[in-house]
C-alpha cells in the first residue's frame, strides 16, 4: 500500500514520533521560503507541513497507516493536492475534508514550526502527610487520563513535581505536566524543615521518677529514656528520625514534646490524699 506522506517527510514507515519531529524540522528549515527562494518552495513547504499534520497527529495517523494513499484517491498527496485547485490550493482545507474537524493546520505566515509555545500543563494534589514524609504512591486524573505517580520520600508542602510527557498535546509534540504538591497536615507530627516535632504523654510517675516509653516513630518503635523529673513541654530528641532530605540524603531529627499526664485524684484511697496535700509544695 503506497504511503507517499513518509516519502514527503523522507522517513520509514516505522519512524518514531520523535524521528517524525526530527525529519520535519530538517525539511521545514530547508524549504522555508524566508530561506529557499526557489519558486517551488512554498509549494513543497505545504507539502511537508500536510505530511507532519497527519503523521503526527496519533489518530491521523493510524487512520492514514491503515489506508495509506487511498485517502487521496490513490494517489501520491503531491498530485492529489495539485488537483485540488492548482498553485492556489489550500492544504489546511483539503486536510479538514479528509478528517473532519478543524485542522491545526499552518501559519499563512510560516511561522508555525517556529512557533514558540509552552505545551506544559500545570495542576495540584494534596497527599497524606505520611506518604508526602515517607513516600509513595498517588493516583492523578487529567486530560481524561488516570495514572500513578510516585511519591518521593521527603517531599515538602509546596514543591512542584514534573511528570514527563502528561502535559498539553499540540502538533505531534507532548508537554509536561507540572504538579504542585500540598500536603495534609498530621493529627500526630508536626514539621520544621527536615524535622519533626510530636507530643509525648509522660505518666506522672514517670516524670517524676524517671523511666522508659516505647513511642513510634516514622520508622520504629524506640524505647526512650525519661530522665528524673522531666518538666512539661520539654523536649527530647530523637536523632535521625525525622525526614529524608533528597538533596543531602540525610534525616531530620525527631523532637517529642513531653505532656505529663495526671492521674485522678480519685484513684487514691483517702489516707494517701491527705498525705499528698501534706506532702506536695503549693509552689515551685
Amino acid at each position: 500500500m503506497a504511503k507517499s506522506l513518509y516519502q514527503t517527510l523522507e522517513i520509514s514507515e516505522k519512524a518514531s514520533p520523535e524521528e517524525i519531529k526530527k525529519a520535519y524540522r530538517k525539511l521545514a528549515r530547508k524549504y522555508h521560503p524566508d530561506v529557499n527562494k526557489d519558486p517551488n518552495a512554498v509549494e513543497k513547504f505545504k507539502e511537508i507541513n500536510a505530511a507532519y499534520e497527519i503523521l503526527s497527529d496519533p489518530k491521523k495517523k493510524n487512520e492514514y497507516d491503515l489506508y495509506g494513499d487511498q485517502m487521496f484517491g490513490g494517489q501520491h498527496f503531491h498530485d492529489f493536492a495539485k488537483k485540488q485547485g492548482g498553485p492556489d490550493i489550500d492544504l489546511d482545507e483539503i486536510l479538514r475534508n479528509i478528517f473532519g474537524g478543524s485542522s491545526k493546520g499552518f501559519d499563512e505566515s510560516f511561522n508555525t514550526p517556529f512557533r514558540s509555545k509552552s505545551l506544559d500543563q500545570k495542576t495540584s494534589i494534596t497527599i497524606a502527610f505520611m506518604v508526602a514524609v515517607l513516600g509513595g504512591k498517588h493516583n492523578i486524573s487529567v486530560n481524561g487520563e488516570s495514572f500513578d505517580i510516585k511519591i518521593p520520600e521527603g517531599i515538602k508542602d509546596g514543591e512542584t513535581m514534573r511528570v514527563k510527557g502528561k502535559g498539553n498535546f499540540s502538533d505531534g509534540q507532548r508537554g509536561d505536566l507540572l504538579i504542585d504538591v500540598k500536603v495534609a497536615p498530621s493529627p500526630d507530627y508536626v514539621r520544621d524543615g527536615n524535622d519533626l516535632y510530636k507530643d509525648m504523654n509522660v505518666p506522672l510517675k514517670v516524670a517524676l521518677f524517671g523511666g522508659r516509653l516505647d513511642v513510634e516513630t516514622l520508622q520504629k518503635t524506640v524505647s526512650i529514656k525519661i530522665p528524673e523529673n522531666i518538666k512539661n513541654g520539654q523536649k527530647l530528641r530523637v536523632r535521625g528520625a525525622g525526614t529524608y532530605d533528597r538533596k543531602t540524603t540525610l534525616y531530620g531529627d525527631l523532637y517529642l514534646k513531653a505532656n505529663i499526664v495526671l492521674p485522678s485524684i480519685n484513684i487514691f484511697d483517702e489516707e494517701f490524699k491527705e498525705l499528698l496535700k501534706e506532702k506536695l509544695p503549693d509552689r515551685e
